[in-house]
């Protein structure tokens, strides 16, 4: 418990000592305007997070944004902006699965914010898997769980098929592959979130098979407008209106391959 509570405070005393750099207030401020407010234990979270990325990703190809200010608007807040397509008992509480976590976005920034969210980071690659793991225990986050492998694998598995509130996916694939590869997770009366840009609109007519076949429905696509991101980012949201064919998704690299 000593170790623990050390620990905490030593994230409160350096978020303190960070709030006077831009990229920290623009992370309070913006996050406030997207209906998140975070303390100062969570903002020093993000900003050892930040570190952690950035020494892993001289070793680990993760991201190419490294410099704090765009880490905070490309990769944060962005993440961040999942808060205006889901309900509050779905934010506030619930169980989501992020698709392709990669460097843990948009994932691990939701679950930081949202302290009672339960977590499961899905990544393909062992080493960036390895990252997550490690990053889980740096933040000391709990009711998150990593697993490695293919979404197309994964999908078919009990206690992960049809099992969360929510389904997050950012910069996995085209519309149609993604309704294949996310839908599958997400339970009756769920909900997916797939991160994309303005073109988008034409990706989802295009994908309106695949969404319909693995029992999705489009409800809305959100304009995000985002430092750095200007009006770029799109939330295209599907609800799951009807169960998912035990046939998808289809086995490793149809999805992409042969979309819906």
């Amino acid at each position: 418990m000593g170790a623990v509570d050390v620990y905490w405070k030593s994230i409160v005393v350096r978020a303190a000592d960070l709030d006077n750099d831009r990229g920290t207030r623009l992370l309070r401020q913006q996050s406030a305007e997207l209906g998140v407010h975070l303390a100062n234990e969570q903002l020093g979270q993000f900003r050892t997070y930040y570190d952690e990325l950035t020494d892993w990703n001289s070793r680990v190809n993760l991201t190419r944004v490294t410099e704090w200010n765009e880490v905070v608007t490309r990769h944060y807040l962005d993440s961040l902006s999942a808060r205006l397509a889901l309900p509050r008992e779905m934010i506030e509480g619930g169980r989501f699965i992020d698709i392709g976590s990669g460097a843990g976005l948009p994932g691990v920034p939701l679950k930081i914010a949202f302290p009672g969210l339960r977590a499961t980071l899905v990544e393909a690659t062992r080493k960036k898997a390895a990252f997550l793991e490690h990053l889980v225990a740096r933040l000391g986050l709990q009711d998150v769980e990593v697993r490695t492998g293919r979404a197309e694998t994964l999908g078919h598995e009990a206690g992960l098929r049809e099992g969360f509130d929510f389904v997050l996916a950012r910069a996995v694939s085209g519309m149609a592959a993604l309704a294949e590869l996310t839908l599958p997770f997400c339970r009756l009366g769920g909900r997916v979130i797939a991160y994309k840009t303005r073109g988008a609109v034409a990706e989802i007519r295009g994908a309106a098979m695949a969404i319909s076949a693995t029992g999705g429905e489009l409800v809305e696509v959100i304009e995000v407008a985002l430092p750095d991101l200007g009006d770029e980012r799109r939330l295209v949201v599907l609800d799951k209106v009807a169960g998912t064919p035990e046939r998808y998704p289809r086995r490793p690299g149809v999805p992409a391959r042969r979309p819906l």
